[in-house]
């Protein structure tokens, strides 16, 4: 079991893989593109989420304007809740990653509850 204070960082990649992305790997965050959609990927834990000027700023230099932050499952709660509040700039979802399976995987949308991946 991974500790929650640990970013998702290897997990997100293999979802976005396994989803059909090409990844541009960049450190922790990196890009994933499929088709026409050019995805910024931050995997982060919570921490990391009460800190608008770490990983949810809008600095972005490429443009991008869709975003997703991948965190454990249990984290996805609080940082829907104040990605909501503090209402970016930018089109958003979040992948909650199972902490003793990083196989299983479940999508967050703004305005929704969790749906099944």
């Amino acid at each position: 079991m991974a500790p929650v204070t640990i970013p998702p960082t290897e997990a997100a990649r293999t979802v976005f893989r396994r989803l059909g992305y090409a990844i541009s790997e960049e450190g922790s965050e990196f890009v994933a593109e499929r088709k026409w959609r050019r995805v910024r990927v931050t995997p982060l834990c919570v921490d990391d989420a009460v800190d608008p000027e770490s990983a949810l700023d809008d600095e972005d230099d490429d443009g991008l304007r869709l975003r997703c932050f991948v965190t454990w499952m249990e984290c996805t709660g609080e940082l829907r809740e104040y990605l909501r509040s503090a209402k970016p700039p930018y089109d958003w979802a979040i992948i909650g990653i199972e902490e003793d399976d990083d196989e299983t995987f479940e999508v967050v949308h703004p305005d929704t509850t969790l749906a099944p991946a």
